[in-house]
């Protein structure tokens, strides 16, 4: 599959409802393919959330980008996302922030969403688990 080709004609379907052409340049640079399990590889640029295990979710494309217009980046913030799930929101927002500090509360998810971050070279993304947040407790996850 061409993946490029397939993140160009989503971007395609998603800019009349998206303003912020410097979104659009973020998302055109994050392989979203990367952030799924391989046999949703085929699904990656859909504009719909897929399945990343645990009963969990990738948001829709439109979703991420709507979101992230939202916050109206200037590259100069450090920014805490709630729930990293597979890590693709921090990605983005990581091509348009400082820092961003991200919080999942299952290991296993925080742990595989590091991990294709560092391979992507996000080195201004830090995952950590937050099992109980209200209590104050987070870790890093390649911490023991």
């Amino acid at each position: 599959m061409d993946f490029a080709a397939a993140r160009a004609e989503l971007l395609k379907q998603l800019s009349p409802g998206i303003r912020d052409k410097r979104v659009l340049e973020a998302m055109s640079r994050v392989p979203r393919e990367c952030f799924v399990a391989p046999e949703m590889r085929q699904f990656a640029y859909e504009d719909r959330p897929l399945p990343i295990g645990f009963g969990q979710t990738i948001s829709q494309p439109f979703i991420i980008a709507l979101m992230t217009e939202a916050l109206g980046l200037s590259g100069r913030e450090k920014v805490l996302e709630v729930g990293a799930g597979s890590g693709y929101q921090a990605a983005i927002l990581a091509e348009l922030a400082r820092q961003v500090i991200t919080v999942e509360r299952l290991p296993a998810l925080a742990k595989s969403a590091q991990k294709v971050l560092n391979s992507l070279g996000y080195g201004n993304v830090s995952v950590y688990v937050g099992q109980r947040p209200w209590a104050g407790r987070l870790r890093h996850p390649m911490t023991p």
